[in-house]
């Protein structure tokens, strides 16, 4: 009785120390991050005018701008919705309401899915060099570098749309059977609109990690220095780059200039995940 007064004892002594490690780790973290976004707010707040929105790079610093890496960094976003929602999406859809799981190559799909997602992006950089821009000779070019991005976002937004799929209650699809209603018409009109709040938030938020690479296009193709507006089978940059383009040069007005870019990147990123949130909020469903 005594050693297990003891066992117990220590079990809750280690779990108060392992507790505590945790909370000091986050405090840690949410400290260093606060400390971070203050200083880029208080060093680049005040360039954060239409010379940086509107101008392109420049050699001198109150005349350098980001104008060509925000374009190319819409664009890349816009290419991703388009390329990775409907194929995303609809992997998810064969997955979770067609697929039978004792065939091995469904079996293959979701084991390689899964293992995928945790694949660091610098080897999708790698994958995109040499199968999109040299293999099939697609070069390097924007397009590659929402393709390259596409495939590294993609398991992340498979694997969220089908988390939500199955959020939807069995009872719902049982209901629309029972009322003559097809296969395709249970998942077109009742899973996928019930879905929908955990996809778009799922999409959305892997669409902001992708905003925010910089190896794969750096891979890919994309340029420290663009001086011209990006098209799609053209040359060009993304906003991550043009930061760290900023940040490499010796002068310390550039290292201004950069914090107002990390601000611009803030707030696209934020804007598009305060967008995720209010998706869900606004469509969410409680069963």
């Amino acid at each position: 009785m005594p050693e297990a007064l003891t066992g117990g004892r220590r079990g809750r002594v280690s779990g108060a120390l392992f507790q505590a490690f945790l909370l000091l780790s986050l405090a840690i973290g949410i400290v260093t991050l606060g400390a971070l976004l203050v200083q880029v707010f208080v060093k680049g707040w005040s360039n954060v005018d239409a010379v940086l929105l509107f101008e392109p790079p420049s050699a001198e610093p109150h005349l350098a701008g980001a104008r060509p890496a925000i374009l190319a960094t819409i664009y890349l976003g816009l290419l991703l919705l388009i390329l990775t929602v409907p194929l995303g999406v609809g992997t998810a859809v064969y997955l979770e309401e067609y697929a039978n799981r004792e065939r091995w190559y469904n079996r293959l799909l979701e084991v390689n899915i899964q293992n995928l997602a945790a694949v660091p992006s610098i080897v999708y950089g790698i994958l995109g060099l040499a199968f999109l821009v040299r293999g099939i000779g697609l070069g390097r070019v924007l397009l590659a570098g929402a393709f390259i991005l596409t495939l590294l976002v993609l398991p992340t937004v498979i694997i969220a749309a089908r988390e939500a799929i199955r959020a939807v209650p069995d009872s719902i699809r049982q209901g629309a059977y029972a009322l003559g209603a097809t296969k395709w018409q249970v998942v077109w009109r009742q899973v996928l609109p019930g879905a929908t709040p955990g996809i778009a938030t799922g999409s959305i938020l892997a669409l902001s990690r992708a905003l925010g690479e910089t190896a794969p296009l750096l891979l890919v193709g994309a340029l420290t220095y663009v001086s011209f507006n990006p098209t799609l089978l053209g040359d060009f940059t993304a906003l991550p780059v043009q930061i760290y383009q900023y940040i490499a040069r010796p002068q310390e007005e550039f290292r201004v200039v950069a914090a107002a870019g990390i601000i611009v990147l803030l707030v696209i990123l934020l804007a598009l995940n305060s967008l995720a949130i209010w998706l869900r909020n606004r469509y969410q469903r409680k069963w």
